[in-house]
C-alpha cells in the first residue's frame, strides 16, 4: 500500500500471479499511466534491473517499446495532449509548454501558483466518448504537474488535480469551486512536509551495479551532485523541493489510489471509468542530472517498486480482471550536448544562440517601423501581435523567411524552414517535415522553425534536456497490460496518437471525430 509512511521504501508490493486471461475485455477501470520522460532509451539501458511493477507490465503486457511521438516539439504538454485524443499538436491546439495550460482565468484551489486550465485544448478525448456512450462514466486525473493531470482528460470538467508548491494538492476554478473532503483529508496528512531532511540514499546495496559515476560534469549545475542527496529540513522548502525526489511519484500514486476508492471506480460491471495518472519526477531527476546519471537509474529502479505496489493495490481493490493498463510517455530526452555520452553518440553535439538571429530581425523590425516585440522566439519564429504587421502594411513571413536564412549559417543548425513552404515536403522520407506540419498549420502563429542536428542544444538551456524531432526525443515505449490481451513484443510502427483509437476499438467505443492514430493490433492474428 503506497501510503505517506512508506514511500521512502525501496520496492514493495506483492507479485501478481500471471497474465489475466478472463474472456474479452470485461474491463471496469482503464488505467492509463505517462511517465514523464520514460524515453525508451531508458528501457533499453535499464530493463534488465526491474523487477517489480515495470517488469510486470514488460513481460505480460503487449510491448511496443520503441513506439514514437510522431510531432517535432517533444515536450510534456503537447505529448499528454496526444496520448488519450488519438490527434497530433496540430489538431489538439496543444503545440507547446509555454502555449499550454497555465491562465490567470482559471486561479487554483488552496494555493498561490499559477491558475490553470485546458482553454487551449481542442477537440474532444476519450473521456468524453466515454460518456457519450454512458453518462454514468467517471473519471480521475492525478499528476504532479497541472498540464500533466489536465491535457489527458481534454476539456471535460471531472476531477483533475495537480501538486502546487505549497505541497497541497489542488485543482483549478475551471473544474469546481472547493476541494472536495477526500482532497483536503489527504493534504492534512501533510505527508510532503513530514519529508522534510529525509535522506535520498542509493537503492541498491552495492553501487557497483549503477554503472554510471556518482558524478558527471555539467549536472545539477556543480551542487548536491552525490548521493546521498537530502531534502531540507524546513517542512515548506521540502515540500517544494520534493518535486526532484523519487518519493514524489508515490505520493502521486497514493494520492491516486485514495481518489480511486473515494470515487468509486472500477466498482461496476456496468460502467467503465478512467483513472489518467502522470508522473513526473523521472523528468525532474533527468532534467536535474541527465540521463546518463547515477540519480536517474536510482529513479527508475525506486518507480518500479513503486509502480509494482500501486498494481497489486488496485488488483486488491477491484481485481486484475477488471483492470486495463496502459504504460506510456510524454517524450524522451538528451544528454548535455557539452558532456560526451557513454550510451548516445552525441560527439558532434554543439550549442547555438538563437537570440542572435532574432536580434538581426528584429533591427529589420524597427528599420521598417515594425514593433520589434512583434515576434519572439517560441519553438519557432511566432508572431504574438499580427495587428504590428497590418498597421504597417508588412507581412510577417518576410521577416521569418529572413530568420530562416540567417539560421541556416548556423553551426549546429541540421535545418530551418517556413511552416509554409513543408507543406510540399515528401512526409513519408521526410520524416523532420512530417513532424514540424504535425505541430503546426500554416495559418499558425509560429511562421518558421529550426531542427538543430542530433542533440545540439539552444545555447540559454543549461539543464539536460528534450524538445526536438529527433528519435532520442521521441521514442517512448507502449504498453498495454490487461485481461485477454496476449503478452510479447509487438511488430511494427506504434505512434502515441494510436493509443487511443486502440483502446476505442477494444472496449467498443466510437471517437466522437477524425483521428489522427489508427488501431494497433492488440491481439495479434494466427
Amino acid at each position: 500500500m503506497l501510503v505517506a509512511s512508506v514511500v521512502v521504501q525501496a520496492c514493495g508490493g506483492v507479485a501478481v500471479g500471471g497474465r489475466p486471461t478472463a474472456e474479452g475485455s470485461g474491463t471496469a477501470l482503464l488505467v492509463v499511466i505517462t511517465v514523464d520522460q520514460l524515453s525508451s532509451d531508458y528501457l533499453e539501458r535499464y530493463g534488465g534491473t526491474f523487477t517489480h511493477g515495470f517488469r510486470r507490465l514488460l513481460d505480460e503486457g503487449a510491448v511496443w517499446p520503441r513506439g514514437v511521438h510522431d510531432h517535432a516539439i517533444t515536450e510534456t504538454a503537447p505529448g499528454h495532449a496526444s496520448i488519450l485524443s488519438g490527434r497530433f499538436p496540430v489538431h489538439t491546439g496543444i503545440s507547446s509548454n509555454s502555449q499550454g495550460v497555465n491562465t490567470t482565468e482559471a486561479p487554483l484551489l488552496g494555493a498561490t501558483s499559477l491558475g490553470a486550465s485546458p482553454f487551449r485544448f481542442r477537440g474532444t478525448a476519450f473521456y468524453d466518448w466515454m460518456r457519450a456512450a454512458d453518462a454514468s462514466s467517471r473519471a480521475l486525473s492525478v499528476s504532479r504537474k497541472d498540464r500533466g493531470a489536465i491535457l489527458p482528460i481534454g476539456r471535460a470538467k471531472t476531477d483533475v488535480y495537480w501538486y502546487a508548491s505549497n505541497g497541497t494538492f489542488t485543482t483549478s476554478t475551471y473544474y469546481r469551486d472547493a476541494l472536495p473532503g477526500w482532497v483536503n483529508d489527504f493534504n492534512q496528512r501533510r505527508a510532503p512536509q513530514a519529508l522534510a531532511g529525509r535522506e535520498w540514499p542509493l537503492l541498491l546495496e552495492s553501487p557497483l551495479r549503477y554503472p554510471a559515476p556518482d558524478s558527471v560534469p555539467r549536472e545539477a549545475d556543480g551542487a548536491d551532485v552525490v548521493f546521498p542527496h537530502r531534502l531540507s529540513t524546513d517542512p515548506a522548502r521540502a515540500a517544494a523541493q520534493l518535486v526532484e525526489y523519487p518519493w514524489m511519484d508515490s505520493l502521486t500514486l497514493a494520492f491516486a489510489l485514495d481518489g480511486v476508492r473515494e470515487l468509486a471506480l472500477g466498482t461496476s460491471n456496468r460502467r467503465l471509468d478512467l483513472l489518467a495518472v502522470s508522473l513526473s519526477t523521472t523528468d525532474a531527476v533527468g532534467h536535474r542530472y541527465g540521463p546518463d546519471s547515477r540519480e536517474i537509474h536510482d529513479q527508475l529502479l525506486r518507480l518500479d517498486g513503486y509502480l509494482g505496489t500501486f498494481l497489486d493495490s488496485l488488483a486488491s481493490l477491484r481485481g486484475s480482471e477488471k483492470l486495463l493498463v496502459v504504460l506510456t510517455a510524454d517524450h524522451g530526452i538528451a544528454p548535455y550536448p557539452d558532456l560526451r555520452s557513454s550510451y548516445y553518440d552525441n560527439m558532434l553535439a554543439q550549442r547555438v544562440d538563437f537570440s542572435r538571429a532574432l536580434s538581426w530581425v528584429r533591427r529589420a523590425m524597427q528599420r521598417d517601423g515594425v514593433d520589434s516585440m512583434a515576434v519572439i522566439y517560441d519553438d519557432g519564429f511566432r508572431v504574438v501581435d499580427p495587428d504590428a504587421f497590418q498597421r504597417t502594411g508588412r507581412d510577417p513571413d518576410t521577416y521569418a523567411q529572413m530568420w530562416v536564412e540567417e539560421m541556416r549559417r548556423f553551426n549546429g543548425v541540421q535545418r530551418a524552414d517556413m511552416v509554409s513552404s513543408l507543406v510540399t515536403a515528401d512526409t513519408v522520407q521526410d520524416r523532420v517535415a512530417r513532424r514540424w506540419l504535425h505541430m503546426f498549420g500554416p495559418d499558425d502563429a509560429v511562421r518558421a522553425v529550426v531542427t538543430l542536428t542530433p542533440f545540439s542544444y539552444n545555447a540559454s538551456v543549461t539543464y539536460a534536456t528534450h524538445g526536438s524531432p529527433h528519435e532520442y526525443d521521441a521514442r517512448v515505449p507502449i504498453i498495454f497490460w490487461g485481461a485477454g490481451i496476449p503478452a510479447g513484443i509487438r511488430p511494427g510502427e506504434a505512434r502515441v496518437v494510436d493509443i487511443a483509437p486502440t483502446l476505442a476499438v477494444h472496449l467498443g467505443i466510437r471517437a466522437r471525430e477524425r483521428l489522427d492514430g489508427r488501431p494497433l493490433p492488440l491481439i495479434p492474428e494466427d
